[in-house]
């Protein structure tokens, strides 16, 4: 559900009508007009469980908007968290009893901006394995400035992730299209989401001379940005896609600072897109969870907002294949979701991972 309104009571009369006594998974446009802690405020008066995140954009079946609010009704909650100090790792994951005949599904949004999300995956899964699904996505500004973007009964915050789990079947479709340019390319040092060193050299002068071949274009001052979004690195990972890492700038006019962690000695391949490949790789992630799919009440799109910088107009292709694909199988599904700084998603044969530049297709029953 889309809702257009700014006051945070009505806002949350609005949520409760939706959801009813299930909860709701809220995420808000980031030029929303709109005070986050009175809608906690508002949303606890009101007694909604809820988790949510504040997004450069958010999606609603063909369209995406920089203003609103996404509502995700979610059925059969059995846990709501909220994890503060990503960063720092003084954290700790709530024991949760599974009961091994169920289905579950686990929905979270984790500050995009914040050090350490892989390992915070990680911790996740440690805990609670192949026994549920993963969905989710990285809150944050488009500006890139971290600040709080995730919120909870408990507060708004940053360096955080917030988490539910409903005792739900989902199935869940993750594609990127992009493509190998040049490589492999062996990570010889690396720190947290920066590159330091690829094959023991300057990491900056191995991809400035391979994206500026390719593109016909020279890396300047001011558009590194611009060059490189078309260009990221892609982790390779055997009998699967590459996990894509985004880069984001230069640093000491050598390091690569990406969105997303790199561990040493992983291989890399320096990809490339073209439009068309990324927008049938979006139609494939849904097709293959639209034929999993039984009987869905609830579609939830996570899109990396660096797929619409690069598709630019053609973007609406994307949305429109992923949208037609679900509702030609399930005319009445709402297809919502939110663009994001980085995508969460289960990986290969259950374990969680986290993406960039990728799109995550998830239908709930």
């Amino acid at each position: 559900m889309l809702i257009t309104l700014e006051n945070p009571t009505e806002i949350a009369q609005s949520i409760k009508s939706f959801v009813e006594n299930d909860a709701a998974l809220i995420s808000i446009g980031e030029e929303t007009v709109i005070d986050i802690k009175s809608l906690i405020k508002s949303l606890n008066k009101q007694e909604i469980s809820f988790i949510g995140g504040i997004f450069p954009m958010i999606i609603c079946n063909n369209d995406v908007h920089k203003k609103g609010i996404i509502v995700n009704r979610l059925r059969n909650v059995i846990h709501l968290s909220t994890i503060k100090n990503i960063c720092s790792k003084n954290y700790a994951i709530t024991p949760i009893n599974f009961n091994l005949n169920s289905h579950y599904s686990l929905i979270t949004y984790v500050d995009g901006l914040t050090h350490n999300i892989s390992d915070f995956l990680s911790e996740l899964y440690e805990n609670y394995g192949m026994k549920t699904t993963y969905l989710g996505g990285g809150a944050g500004s488009f500006s890139l400035k971290q600040k709080p973007c995730v919120f909870s009964k408990d507060g708004f915050y940053e360096d955080a992730a917030v988490v539910c789990v409903c005792k739900t079947k989902s199935s869940i479709g993750v594609k990127h299209g992009w493509e190998k340019l040049e490589g492999p390319f062996t990570v010889t040092k690396a720190n947290q989401n920066t590159i330091e060193e690829i094959n023991w050299e300057n990491p900056f002068s191995i991809y400035k001379e391979v994206v500026e071949a390719d593109s016909g274009c020279k890396f300047k001052k001011d558009n590194f940005f611009d060059l490189a979004n078309g260009y990221p690195l892609g982790i390779i990972k055997e009998d699967n896609e590459h996990i894509i890492r985004d880069p984001l700038h230069i640093h000491d006019d050598q390091f690569l600072v990406c969105v997303g962690q790199v561990e040493e000695n992983n291989m890399i391949d320096i990809m490339k897109g073209e439009n068309d490949s990324l927008i049938n790789a979006a139609k494939i992630a849904t097709q293959e969870v639209v034929e999993q799919a039984e009987n869905p009440k609830n579609a939830i799109i996570i899109d990396c907002i660096s797929r619409i910088l690069f598709l630019q107009d053609d973007f609406k292709f994307e949305l429109k294949n992923v949208s037609q694909t679900i509702q030609n199988k399930f005319p009445n599904l709402e297809v919502c979701g939110a663009m994001t700084l980085g995508e969460i998603s289960s990986y290969g044969n259950g374990y969680i991972e986290f993406y960039n530049k990728t799109i995550v297709v998830g239908l709930f029953e």
